[in-house]
């Protein structure tokens, strides 16, 4: 009987608000080219793929260091491919048309499509960078706010881009954070303060 419920409630369609409209359009009408095409490149810094294969290098790489190293190294690799199965698992309980799928004058200046068309909801890129950015925090003041900033940054080219509404964003960047704290208390990563000071 769950099941037959779950079927006819799900997925949930979650439409975008006012503010995210205003935004997106105000990006379809501003847009060029050039910056559609660089955000587009900086955009795949925060690809799930990519940072399997750097959590990935990474802990093979602090397999061989102290064990704050060889912490932080397991908590990277856990939190990237938790933050990887978690969007595919929530896109599947969640419809939103992406805002690249709304618009003709973005394409017009250069806005591509992106991944498939009901999957707006949340952004998994930004999901990652919430997740980099909260483990960030145990970083010393220089390496964690230049962290935070990419973070941030690489967040908003999926507004630049049209992938994803505002909201879906800030969601994402929530949900990853709130992961990585809660994969903390499973790993014991910065209970021993910051990785690299016993190095």
């Amino acid at each position: 009987m769950f099941a037959a419920i779950a079927r006819k409630s799900l997925p949930v369609k979650v439409r975008p608000e006012k503010l995210d409209v205003a935004i997106a359009r105000s990006m379809a009408r501003n847009t060029k080219r050039v910056p559609e095409e660089v955000a587009r490149i900086l955009t795949w810094g925060a690809d799930e793929k990519i940072l399997l294969m750097l959590a990935t290098a990474g802990w093979l790489a602090s397999r061989s260091c102290d064990e704050p190293l060889r912490r932080a190294g397991n908590h990277a690799l856990l939190v990237t491919v938790a933050a990887s199965l978690l969007p595919h698992g929530l896109k599947a309980g969640f419809s939103q048309t992406r805002p690249d799928r709304l618009t003709v004058i973005g394409h017009l200046h250069g806005i591509p499509l992106s991944g498939k068309r009901d999957d707006a909801f949340p952004s998994g890129h930004a999901l990652h960078m919430g997740a980099l950015a909260s483990a960030a925090s145990v970083l010393p003041a220089g390496p964690r706010r230049t962290l935070q900033a990419l973070a941030v940054g690489l967040s908003i080219t999926r507004i630049v881009v049209l992938a994803h509404w505002a909201s879906d964003v800030a969601a994402g960047f929530a949900l990853g954070a709130g992961l990585e704290r809660l994969l903390r208390l499973w790993t014991g990563y910065a209970s021993a303060g910051c990785p690299g000071d016993e190095g």
